[in-house]
């Protein structure tokens, strides 16, 4: 059945416009920045840049989606006599933001860049987030400077932060440099990125980490065009991520010996040695987890964690992505923790990473990572933190944990919406599907992801017949109502 893409026209009174101008207010979504907050943002733009080594004649160079201007990263790659050396720059937006001033007060409210399929409602007013502090292509800029070695099996070796000066000679897209990758003609910096993610993949299957290869759900725009599709991380998505967990990790590696710092944690699940105690509910997904892997014949041995069973699947399989996709569940409930003086967590470690993570590689699109580089900074100088970020580490988790959920509600619910107004006109219609989860407790009840358009909803079997787990099955389109942004389906 062919694609009916969703023709969005530009009045603001369109259904989509409506539907999404709605979710914003439901949401709490930011509007415009107020005046005070752009002059002050303008005034420290055109500021000198904090103080810091020339890095400048190292040729970083930054990976982005397409189009994006709000650039956080920069990354240079080269050959040691023992193994490699990683320079990754982060936007020094604390050089940029008065702490307690207009522009602080207006992210402490946004808390993260929130990404509507119509617009983008940054966490930073352009003239810092998209300008000033972004690491631009061919722009002196003030950076976070991580500089770590690692040796030939890519192990950490040594490593250092400061702040600095840096250029980026190029904005690259992930398209562009997978293709370069493929061809074999990418410089030894860009080339370097698969040989070192490789190697980082590889310590992270060692120490049980776990990167879930399952196709994402997301909306493309196209001129006024959406539509819902999958889309499949590239592998250099996946390599250039390695870059940015290890430098997450240094991070919380190195705050953890300092005895202050922000982490991002996640309680490992029970049956791969998580105190249960901490995480009473997680015991219960362990649980429908493999009753899942039961019913999609999916061999789990008790001896077995299901970081190694992740690893072993294949996703283009319809039982396998089925599992992968209810194996998300087992990577929710992730937090912020902080601690200071000394004081460690009792929780340090983020299940999914399988080591001490930190945020702080995306200061210009998530609040916390502004904190987590200003104490590693101090952390790496011996130097007590600065005053203004002890005093917000007490409130910082809840205030992200409230953004982080904000940011997950306007994904979900821009998904729901477009979902909803693609298949508005096809009420009746027979779709092929995979069942991809069965309520545990109602087994007619269950979730659908489609072939084609790409879109997931409820599915239930009004005959009172429990629903295949795993299996390809024919559906009909009982329900799409975009005022009421939810699409249901029963068994053809």
């Amino acid at each position: 059945m062919p694609r009916r893409p969703l023709r969005v026209p530009g009045a603001p009174e369109a259904p989509l416009r409506t539907a999404l101008t709605a979710l914003r207010a439901r949401l709490g979504a930011p509007e415009s920045f107020p005046p005070a907050v752009l002059a002050e943002a303008d005034r420290a733009a055109a500021t000198l840049a904090p103080p810091g080594i020339d890095a400048t004649d190292v040729p970083f160079l930054t990976i982005d989606p397409p189009g994006s201007a709000d650039l956080d990263q920069a990354l240079h790659l080269s050959r040691t006599a023992t193994g490699y050396r990683v320079r990754y720059a982060v936007a020094d937006v604390a050089g940029f933001v008065v702490p307690g001033g207009a522009v602080d007060a207006e992210a402490q409210r946004r808390v993260t860049t929130l990404y509507f399929p119509d617009e983008r409602v940054p966490l930073h007013p352009p003239s810092l987030g998209e300008g000033a502090a972004s690491l631009l292509p061919g722009r002196v800029r003030p950076a976070v400077l991580w500089t770590i070695d690692l040796d030939a099996d890519g192990r950490k070796l040594v490593a250092d932060v400061r702040r600095a000066l840096v250029r980026s000679r190029a904005a690259l897209d992930y398209a562009g440099v997978q293709r370069q990758l493929d061809a074999g003609t990418a410089e030894e910096p860009l080339a370097l990125l698969e040989t070192v993610g490789r190697l980082r993949a590889r310590l992270e299957a060692e120490r049980g980490g776990i990167s879930l290869d399952v196709p994402e759900q997301e909306i493309v725009r196209h001129d006024h065009t959406y539509r819902p599709t999958y889309r499949a991380p590239l592998p250099a998505e996946s390599w250039n991520a390695q870059i940015s967990l290890l430098t997450g990790m240094t991070a919380a590696e190195l705050m953890l010996m300092y005895g202050t710092g922000v982490l991002r944690t996640l309680p490992a699940a029970p049956d791969d040695g998580g105190p249960p105690a901490r995480a009473p509910s997680r015991v219960g997904d362990v649980g429908r987890l493999r009753r899942t892997a039961h019913a999609l014949h999916i061999e789990w041995p008790h001896h077995v964690s299901y970081a190694a069973l992740i690893r072993s699947l294949d996703p283009h399989l319809p039982r396998h992505a089925a599992f992968l996709q209810e194996c998300t569940t087992l990577l929710r409930g992730a937090g912020y923790t902080v601690f200071r003086d000394g004081d460690l967590p009792a929780v340090a470690t983020h299940a999914a990473v399988a080591a001490p993570y930190a945020h702080c590689t995306a200061p210009l699109r998530r609040l916390a990572d502004r904190y987590a580089s200003e104490l590693c900074l101090a952390a790496g100088a011996g130097q007590a933190p600065p005053e203004w970020v002890l005093a917000a580490l007490d409130t910082l988790p809840a205030r992200m944990r409230d953004g982080s959920r904000r940011a997950a509600a306007v994904e979900r619910g821009s998904v729901d919406i477009v979902e909803a107004m693609v298949l508005a006109d096809r009420v009746g219609d027979l779709f092929d599907g995979c069942v991809v989860d069965v309520e545990e407790h109602r087994p007619t009840v269950g979730t659908v992801r489609l072939a084609d358009p790409a879109v997931v909803g409820r599915i239930e079997d009004e005959r009172g017949e429990p629903l295949p787990l795993g299996e390809r099955l024919r559906v009909r389109l009982t329900h799409a109502d975009p005022l009421a942004p939810h699409v249901r389906f029963t068994p053809a």
